[in-house]
């Protein structure tokens, strides 16, 4: 038996971690698709705008670790439902100041309110310090936290 032999896919940090995520996600992206027919990338924009305010793409990108040309195609699609709406800087005419509309705010309420819940239900399944360590380890590793 070889070294390589010796390495399991299943017990590799990074798969894990990529399973977990995916499998977590799972509810949550239900609740988002079927009620508003988003994707991932439209319910963290509207997500970002809803908790902090105006913003633009690039300080949407830059907070979301998410490319620009994706935020911008999903600055489209939630334009276009009428969910966010753009406002050109006068200083800057490349840049434009995006917030959401009163549709905007009832939908992240909305969905706000479901992921509290989802998140609710998935740290059910572990005790009060498990989900503690649990959200520090992920923390630590999602922002390489020292």
């Amino acid at each position: 038996m070889t070294e390589k032999d010796h390495f399991c896919l299943q017990e590799f940090l990074p798969f894990l971690l990529n399973r977990a995520a995916e499998e977590s996600s799972l509810g949550f992206q239900q609740a988002y698709k079927d009620r508003y027919g988003m994707l991932r990338t439209e319910w963290r924009v509207l997500f970002h705008l809803g908790i902090y305010g105006q913003m633009t793409a690039k300080e949407i990108s830059d907070r979301a670790h998410i490319h620009k040309t994706k935020i911008s195609r999903a600055i489209t699609k939630l334009e276009e439902r009428r969910f966010v709406s753009r406002r050109r800087d006068e200083n800057d005419r490349r840049s434009e100041h995006l917030k959401l509309t009163t549709a905007g705010e009832t939908a992240y309420r909305d969905l706000r309110k479901v992921a509290i819940d989802y998140d609710a239900e998935l740290v059910a399944q572990f005790s009060t310090e498990d989900v503690q360590l649990l959200r520090r380890m992920l923390r630590k590793l999602a922002y390489m936290e020292d």
